[in-house]
């Protein structure tokens, strides 16, 4: 027999259990219905995401959402670690320097327009728009995932000797977190006017918080 004669591995088809079939097509389909409500939470807001309108979207019966996510708190969980991606997209695309100051500022301003650019995602997941929904130890873990480059910064502030070490990273970064989300649901609430007004009251906020936390380096 010439080599001609012999199958080629490329050729070969790779066989699949019935089992992993459906897995494979079970994980597409929950990334289906998850990209359909992603758009609904972008386009509509949190109030138009429950698993009847999201079934309309998908053609289908609310039965199969069920059996993909048990529930909505399950689907919402699935688009926390969504938001989650998102946001960690926002602090890496920050634009790099060595100033410590101007690191915080940047970072800072990306969690603001994460807020703006991603408004769905940011009341789910730091808004309460479920109110059923609690992060769980995935969603949790996603979270401390995206605020990474948040946490680095601090860490190697207080590294170089520039921010006290009183606390660890972790608790100045929720010290800032929690004023820097203070402005932004105080806005979305409607209780700093409209968008310039309650940016200029952001940017004092972040900047308070910066000089606070360098102050022999703020500018």
């Amino acid at each position: 027999m010439s080599d001609q004669d012999i199958p080629s591995n490329t050729n070969t088809r790779i066989l699949k259990t019935y089992k992993e079939a459906r897995l494979q097509n079970n994980e597409n389909l929950r990334k289906l219905v998850v990209d359909a409500a992603a758009t609904l939470l972008q386009e509509e807001g949190p109030e138009a995401v429950t698993v009847r309108r999201v079934a309309q979207e998908m053609d289908c019966s609310t039965k199969i959402i069920y059996s993909l996510f048990v529930n909505k708190e399950g689907l919402a969980q699935q688009l926390y670690l969504e938001g989650c991606k998102h946001l960690a997209n926002k602090f890496e695309g920050t634009p790099q320097t060595n100033d410590p100051v101007q690191h915080l500022l940047n970072l800072g301003e990306a969690f603001w327009q994460f807020g703006q650019h991603y408004s769905g995602y940011y009341k789910l997941m730091f808004g309460g728009a479920f109110a059923d929904f609690k992060p769980d130890e995935e969603s949790m873990h996603g979270t401390l995932t995206a605020m990474r480059q948040f946490m680095m910064a601090i860490s190697k502030a207080q590294e170089q000797g520039l921010i006290p070490v009183h606390y660890d990273a972790e608790s100045v970064v929720r010290i800032c977190w929690a004023s820097l989300h203070g402005a932004i649901h105080l806005y979305m609430g409607g209780h700093l006017g409209d968008v310039q007004s309650a940016y200029a009251v952001y940017k004092q906020t972040l900047s308070l918080i910066v000089s606070s936390m360098l102050p022999d380096h703020s500018t």
